[in-house]
């Protein structure tokens, strides 16, 4: 739990608090918790405890967070707030790939093999990794620009 609430703590900082922003691909969003993904949430009267307990259910222990190495855990974990669950092992299964060459499926799906995989990755390569998938998301999407420099400063963090 205490890494848990380092982590949080992390993403909670990132994230700030009550946005409605209509560029913003997470729409209305407070702590980080999006409309569009929890439509019966009131996010303007949503609690930091009750973002802290969403977080936990359903990024942390569904992310799979504790199967990972210590070393990549908390950047793993602000990828999956960030960039949702499947794009952030998409990214860890990259960066594994390019330290051991195609060892494993980039199939987005964290099981043994990713989670044995990712023993020796280094966290800057996943960091780095996770920088190109910004600058290809805003090489697709130019309207998202705006939010490259603050994705390239969470991502080193």
């Amino acid at each position: 739990m205490e890494e848990f609430n380092r982590a949080v703590k992390k993403v909670l900082h990132h994230e700030g608090g009550y946005v409605n922003d209509p560029s913003d691909p997470g729409g209305e969003t407070k702590y980080g918790i999006s409309k569009r993904a929890y439509p019966d949430v009131d996010i303007k009267g949503l609690t930091k405890q009750d973002a802290i307990d969403i977080y936990y259910k359903d990024y942390w222990i569904q992310g799979k967070c504790e199967i990972l190495p210590k070393s990549i855990r908390e950047v793993y974990f602000d990828m999956v707030v960030n960039m949702g669950k499947k794009r952030a092992v998409l990214v860890l299964q990259e960066a594994i790939n390019h330290k051991i060459k195609n060892n494993i499926s980039v199939d987005g799906q964290l099981g043994p093999k990713t989670a044995s995989a990712s023993k020796n990755l280094e966290e800057y390569r996943l960091k780095s990794f996770r920088v190109k998938y910004y600058a290809d998301l805003v090489n697709r999407k130019p309207t998202l620009l705006k939010y490259w420099f603050g994705w390239f400063k969470r991502a080193l963090t």
